[in-house]
């Protein structure tokens, strides 16, 4: 901040007074130890003419710092008679200031008989001076009022005091200026200057500043000082290095140069540009050096807040270091400095070795408990903040300064103890909006997103207005909690405050309609976005990627990005090639890849991962390998489980089983994902040896308890034959969630336990285990196999009734199965044509089945059936089939040659069955077509995964 010329010179308070005519009487004066002196005269008692004692009172008091000279020279001014004199009040006034003694200066003003504008502009200062800058308005206000006309210093103290006030007294602001502007004062320098400052201070707009700096005719360094501070205030680095080149030229052949508050403002204006800001933060520190600033204690600290915020510690030690004076500012931009950088540990170290050499301020305890939060064992650092809560309790500075509590929260929130954040916060005595803010982010980082929610509500009905990280944490927890309706209350307040044109807000909003699947709100709220940065971009394209119907709108608005001089970095190539994965789009997908490598990020090993997941997806696994090979060393669990999920997906299981033996034998530890997904694999082609075997591995690698990998072990279990060994898994589990009940209910419906499963069903919902959309597939299922309709239809509708479900198609298709398994096919027609949507291949398939069971009764529904299925697939030969079997079953063999030349025209092809026979070492697949069985050709390939000490080899036909 620029100097400000406020205070009343001492040739102003003594000049040109008119002194009391008064007669030549003669008068005596004591000295403190009682003595009648004259002037410079002790120990003899001389009688002074009125003229001499009045000098004599001016220089023995007029610089007087101490409250008892104050009172004598009170008392000397009342006995001597100079109460009608101004000079002598007007004096005793600016001593009461300087002391802090507001009531007995208010009280000498409003006992003078006569005042002038000097004395109204006395007063006025001292309010400023003592930080009540509204008293000093309103006394501005009574000298109007009185008809006094303000000299230059009275206004400048009147503009203080509205620029200390802040945005809501500019108006008295203005109406000063306007004021002023009708005076000779308008052209004052020292007036235009605490201008520049009262606008720059409030208002978001620099212009008005700006006019007033351009219209001063001769400007000084303050001039210069104060609209490059205002532009440093606003981040406006090139304005006010602009200004200050500015500044050297016209300063040529004058005295004013830049001194320790230009180069201030300076280096606060280079710190606030994250561009350009470190190069020209580098050519202050050689201007200063040259200029000889650098031990200056005011340049110095903010050289090393600097250099600190951009990282560059060593040299803010350096130059912390040289600095020939240092106090708590210069030590507390070190440690925050530090404290950015995760270095906690230094930063604490920094406070210790400061301590006893500067004044440790309230600002320095908390810069130090947020260094703790940044220890690398967050241990450690809630042991010592606990030690340092000690000692602020200890010391009473708890129960006094709202900062220190803020900053306990956010310690003992950022180290994990939320119990003690809400402990200190519960016995703060008083709570600002910085207190609530820091409790409702801890809650939210600790994952206490409905206490996180209260916590706002609450604060709202102390009557506090929420800021923007109010609603930044707020929204989150909604987005963690899936809670749309608040997110959009909250929505709606910013909208009140303005709050959301903040773009971190904005921001938030964004996640939250993503993550709740609410699309146009989200690309509502990122048109009407003032500005994006780059989680705005990767926001929305993460969102429209995750839908796969929305996926060409987030390549076109990567384009956008693109076009708007925004690179994509890791995370926007993560959610675009995670849609190019879904959707397996190859081609794109090897587009993308270009663009990562042209954009040198294709070595980041999180985008390798989701381009070895996308080419898996999309069949590439020859470009996966080729990716796998080169990755070498930045090889993670990720990287190997998307390698084993894609020969799972591409049906390679046995590449996929080398693989899991090769990271076995080199060390690799298996996650509880690669476990899930090769049991998964072994599953879906039933094979329970393979299955048992990775069963083992998981017992040696103490992942069987966990909850993934024992729901994986019931369903691979369960599929490959052995329900006996899935249920009696499922009862040993420890812990189970809805994918553990999911498996072992469709288990037992799959393998005719119909009953089992609805029992199983029942006890899921007195454990508490909410269903889900899968549970009611397997729970229909057994009902389907066991023929209870109405059983299954009191299901059915409890989903939308009683657990918020909306049915699904393959939901629509386990009640016509029931339906036609029961043999009630002219229900299944009218529980069609009542669907909600329109039906798709699974439902005309299960109709037409249903009608293969029904011996040829109601083949007219199989044959509308098979109409809809031929529409839909006509290359499809299980359609044929079907109807084939279906006229089959009734004896109908002409429609049954019909369906087969139709099968043949429509050149629609069955694919023949195999078998997997495993006989000693061997695993031979032996197709029922003697073609293919001739054609086939056989390879031998060496997995050690499935051997003893000696090699063993298995048979695949290809």
């Amino acid at each position: 901040m620029a100097q400000l010329e406020t205070s009343i010179p001492r040739w102003m308070q003594f000049g040109k007074l008119n002194r009391p005519h008064q007669s030549r009487r003669l008068i005596e004066i004591k000295t403190d130890k009682g003595e009648k002196v004259g002037k410079g005269e002790t120990g003899i008692t001389r009688q002074l003419p009125w003229f001499e004692t009045y000098e004599f009172l001016v220089h023995r008091y007029q610089d007087s710092c101490s409250p008892k000279d104050a009172k004598q020279f009170h008392l000397q001014i009342f006995k001597n008679g100079f109460t009608t004199d101004l000079f002598l009040p007007n004096t005793l006034i600016n001593i009461y200031v300087r002391i802090g003694d507001l009531v007995s200066a208010h009280k000498l003003f409003d006992e003078m008989p006569n005042k002038n504008s000097v004395t109204w502009a006395c007063l006025i200062s001292g309010y400023n001076q003592n930080g009540m800058p509204d008293e000093a308005c309103a006394l501005f206000k009574g000298m109007i009022c009185a008809g006094f006309i303000p000299n230059h210093y009275a206004f400048g103290s009147a503009l203080r005091a509205c620029q200390e006030s802040g945005p809501g007294s500019l108006k008295l602001g203005m109406q000063i200026h306007g004021l002023i502007s009708k005076t000779r004062h308008a052209s004052d320098v020292v007036v235009c200057n605490v201008l520049i400052s009262m606008y720059g201070s409030c208002l978001d707009s620099a212009d008005h500043a700006r006019c007033i700096f351009d219209g001063i005719g001769i400007k000084n360094s303050i001039s210069w000082n104060s609209i490059i501070s205002v532009y440093s205030q606003r981040g406006d680095a090139i304005s006010a290095f602009e200004l200050f080149s500015s500044m050297r030229r016209e300063g040529l052949g004058f005295s004013f140069k830049p001194n320790e508050y230009t180069f201030g403002s300076l280096i606060t204006a280079a710190c606030s540009s994250l561009d350009s800001g470190l190069s020209l933060l580098e050519q202050m520190l050689t201007r200063v050096k040259k200029s000889g600033f650098l031990r200056d204690l005011y340049v110095g600290s903010a050289l090393v807040s600097g250099f600190a915020r951009f990282g560059l510690i060593d040299y803010a030690k350096n130059i912390f270091e040289q600095m020939s004076e240092r106090n708590e500012v210069s030590m507390n931009g070190l440690m925050v400095g530090l404290v950015r950088q995760n270095q906690g540990e230094a930063a604490a170290e920094v406070f210790m070795e400061m301590k006893d050499l500067v004044g440790i301020n309230i600002d320095s305890y908390v810069v130090l408990l947020s260094a703790f939060a940044e220890f690398v064992m967050l241990e450690e650092g809630r042991r010592k903040g606990r030690e340092v809560h000690a000692y602020l309790i200890r010391t009473g500075l708890i129960d006094v300064k709202v900062a220190i509590g803020n900053g306990l929260v956010n310690m003992y929130s950022k180290c994990g103890a939320i119990r003690d954040a809400c402990s200190v916060f519960r016995l703060m005595v008083d709570k600002d909006s910085v207190s609530w803010n820091s409790m409702i982010s801890g809650l939210d980082q600790n994952e206490c997103f409905e206490d996180a929610v209260i916590s706002f509500c609450t604060m709202r009905r102390t009557g506090l207005m929420p800021s923007n990280f109010t609603l930044i944490s707020t929204l989150s927890s909604c987005t963690s909690l899936g809670c749309l309706i608040l997110g959009v209350q909250i929505h709606c307040e910013g909208l009140k405050l303005g709050l959301d044109l903040d773009v971190s807000v904005s921001n938030a909003l964004l996640a939250l309609y993503a993550e709740t699947g609410c699309l146009t709100e989200c690309q509502k709220v990122f048109s009407l976005m003032p500005e994006y940065d780059q989680v705005s971009w990767n926001s929305v394209i993460g969102a429209l990627a995750d839908s796969e119907a929305s996926v060409s709108e987030a390549v076109r608005y990567l384009l956008d990005m693109m076009r708007a001089g925004w690179s994509p970095n890791r995370v926007t190539f993560i959610n675009i090639l995670s849609a190019m994965s879904s959707l397996s789009l190859s081609k794109l997908g090897h587009q993308i890849h270009a663009l990562a490598l042209k954009c040198s990020v294709a070595d980041d090993s999180a985008i390798e991962n989701a381009l070895l997941c996308c080419y898996g997806k999309c069949g590439e696994m020859d470009d996966c390998e080729k990716i796998f090979a080169r990755m070498s060393e930045r090889r993670d669990d990720i990287s190997w489980n998307s390698m084993i999920s894609g020969y799972i997906h591409n049906e390679l299981l046995h590449k996929a089983m080398d693989l899991v033996w090769f990271m076995m034998q080199r060390g690799q530890r298996l996650d509880c994902f690669t476990f899930a997904t090769v049991l998964s694999a072994c599953a879906s082609v039933a094979t329970l040896e393979r299955g048992m075997e990775v069963h083992a591995c998981g017992i040696r690698a103490c992942s069987e308890s966990d909850v993934v990998v024992g729901s994986a072990l019931v369903d691979m279990y369960s599929k490959c034959g052995r329900i006996d060994y899935a249920s009696r898994f499922f009862e040993l589990m420890p812990v189970r969630n809805v994918y553990s009940w999911n498996s072992m209910i469709s288990g037992y419906a799959r393998h005719g336990h119909g009953d089992k499963a609805l029992k199983l069903f029942t006890q899921m919902k007195q454990d508490g285990q909410p269903p889900d959309h899968v549970t009611f597939v397997g729970v229909l299922s057994a009902c389907s196999h066991v023929g209870l309709v109405e059983e299954g239809f009191r299901h059915f509708k409890s989903m939308s009734e009683v657990y918020g479900l909306a049915p699904r198609m393959e939901h629509f298709s386990c009640v016509v199965d029931l339906l036609g398994r029961a043999g009630e096919l002219d229900k299944v027609e009218d529980f069609i044509n009542g669907m909600p949507m329109k039906p798709n291949v699974l439902i005309w398939r299960t109709v037409l089945g249903a009608c293969c069971r029904a011996n040829g009764r109601n083949t007219e529904l199989g044959r509308r059936a098979a109409e809809m299925l031929l529409e839909l697939e006509p290359q499809n030969a299980v359609n044929y089939v079907l109807l084939s079997n279906m006229y089959a079953s009734g004896g109908k063999w002409e429609h049954v040659a019909k369906a087969r030349m139709a099968m043949r025209e429509a050149a629609a092809k069955k694919e023949a069955g195999c078998s997997w026979v495993t006989m000693k070492d061997e695993t031979t697949i032996e197709a029922d077509d003697p073609i293919i069985s001739l054609s086939r050709r056989q390879m031998f390939i060496s997995s050690p995964f499935f051997s003893s000490p000696i090699n063993r080899y298995y048979r695949v036909a290809m």
